[in-house]
């Protein structure tokens, strides 16, 4: 556990998610922009207790939607479930395999994304366009799926193609945690805002690692203690 001010304490899950939010927005990205030329993120730990519980808050919707609803569930909610956001399935794609798309392309007037010939819409450009650190999401994900798949290719085994499509269900969640994602950059930016702020802690008032915790690989023949 981390000492906070107040007298609290955090956990190792609080800070990951305090990060987890601090770390998602553009707006990140923007304002350390020349201090991340550095390898490393840089990351600001306010001192108020009750903006640090904001942010770990929001930290541990993102981590729920980006995992799918398998980690940090919300009360009430089931694991495993994302949750609907706007877009829908319009039209399925079939599933016969002399169906399989090979395209897929985004109409922005009508807000329309079409696989082969299924539709799903409404896809805001939000969605479409999102990426991460130049990662297109979206269009990755489909062009990776297509009848001739495009992308890297880690083994032989990505030659082999499914026969048939059945990844409507996969690719509605994928726009569904997008949808969330990109209605909480408003709320993450002004976080961000809220915490350069407020009173940070400096690095020397933090607990110092000592040498072993600041190795990030064992030496050569260095037992782990795992699979010994």
């Amino acid at each position: 556990m981390l000492p906070h001010e107040g007298g609290g304490s955090i956990s190792a899950e609080d800070l990951f998610a305090y990060a987890y939010a601090l770390l998602a927005t553009p707006d990140y990205v923007k304002t350390f922009w020349d201090e991340l030329a550095l390898p490393g993120p840089r990351l600001p730990l306010t001192q108020d207790a009750a903006l640090f519980a904001e942010g770990a808050a929001l930290g541990r919707r993102l981590i729920w939607l980006h995992t799918y609803g398998e980690r940090c569930v919300p009360p009430g909610e089931k694991p495993g479930r994302v949750p609907p956001g706007v877009a829908r399935c319009q039209v399925g794609t079939p599933s016969d395999p002399a169906s399989y798309p090979d395209r897929f392309h985004y109409d922005p007037a009508t807000q329309e994304l079409h696989i082969g010939k299924g539709r799903f819409a409404p896809v805001r450009r939000e969605v479409w366009n999102f990426s991460i650190s130049g990662f297109e999401v979206v269009k990755s994900w489909l062009a990776y799926r297509m009848r001739d798949r495009s992308g890297k290719k880690s083994s032989p085994l990505d030659d082999i193609r499914p026969e048939r499509w059945e990844f409507d269900g996969e690719l509605l969640n994928l726009l569904w945690v997008l949808d969330h994602t990109v209605d909480l950059q408003p709320t993450l930016a002004t976080l961000l805002e809220k915490v350069l702020a407020s009173a940070l802690f400096a690095a020397v008032e933090l607990p110092q690692p000592d040498e072993a915790q600041r190795r990030a690989m064992p030496e050569k023949g260095e037992k782990t203690g795992l699979f010994e």
